[in-house]
């Protein structure tokens, strides 16, 4: 989740960063081959892993590129799940999967911010990261991936893929582009819709949220451009379909995990990311672009 990021690489690394499918076309790839000091480069169609040799990366021995935005792996990491995550962020920029992304201003801005997002195997790779200063990133686990949660019906454990990727590209993109509407600090489009949805203006989490709240995430290391982040995500992947059987596992945090549902409570949010001028997804990620 966000908080993972802005917990460690604030610390760590004193970068600014926030804070929260059918992959069966490489199933037949081997996983090993990173670990033996062979990058391998996958069957992937569109995308092809490399060697990494970043500077101030050296942690990762393999990345994928997508659009010019670096995702990372360490040798622990799966082969398909790098190329997986790849797959969601290249659907989340092209969704209509002409090949052009289809918002260019939001792609310039996380360009320009030098945008990655890096996967872990185990929890202590994140205490030896340390990227160059001015790279905006987002974490992805190895375990928290699951390139068949889309494709096998939604149901089971959750692809968290579909929210990391997504993070990186509204902090480091959509924010970026649109300060005014998209912006996480107090008083944006996206804020003032958050503050209803939460039931007022909190700069830090309430013991109790007031009953008539619809969002009400609790962990109290999120900050406030952290919670407009995670409700970004919560209203985006309810719209696109992701959460809809996940009512049960969600609602400590975000009660409105349908589209219908979003578009009657949450009017505003809903008017914002169905919005044509932003050229926002519409087709949920499954981890097969162009394929």
């Amino acid at each position: 989740m966000m908080k993972n990021i802005s917990k460690i690489l604030l610390v760590i690394i004193v970068i600014v960063v926030v804070g929260c499918v059918s992959c069966s076309k490489n199933n037949d790839m081997s996983n090993n081959g990173n670990e033996q000091g062979i990058i391998n480069g996958g069957n992937d169609p569109n995308f092809k892993i490399i060697e990494n040799s970043d500077e101030g990366m050296s942690i990762f021995n393999r990345k994928v590129v997508v659009f010019g935005i670096d995702i990372y792996g360490v040798s622990g990491i799966e082969d398909t799940k790098l190329l997986h995550a790849a797959n969601v962020m290249a659907q989340y920029l092209d969704n209509d999967e002409d090949g052009v992304v289809d918002n260019q201003l939001v792609l310039d801005k996380m360009l320009e911010n030098k945008a990655f997002l890096f996967m872990w195997k185990s929890e202590s790779d994140l205490n030896l990261i340390a990227p160059p200063l001015g790279r905006l990133g987002q974490d992805l686990g190895n375990d928290e991936t699951v390139p068949s949660f889309v494709s096998g019906g939604k149901t089971g454990r959750f692809d968290a893929s579909l929210e990391e990727v997504w993070h990186i590209i509204t902090h480091a993109g959509y924010s970026k582009a649109y300060p005014n509407v998209f912006g996480e600090n107090a008083g944006t489009s996206l804020t003032n819709a958050m503050d209803k949805a939460r039931g007022g203006n909190f700069t830090s989490i309430p013991i109790n949220y007031p009953s008539e709240a619809w969002y009400t995430y609790d962990d109290t290391t999120c900050t406030y451009d952290c919670q407009a982040t995670e409700y970004f995500y919560w209203a985006m992947s309810s719209i696109l379909g992701a959460q809809s059987n996940r009512l049960d596992e969600i609602k400590q945090e975000w009660k409105l995990n349908t589209k219908e549902k979003v578009k009657i409570t949450d009017e505003t949010i809903y008017n914002l990311l169905t919005d044509s001028q932003y050229n926002f997804p519409s087709i949920l990620p499954d981890g097969t672009y162009k394929r």
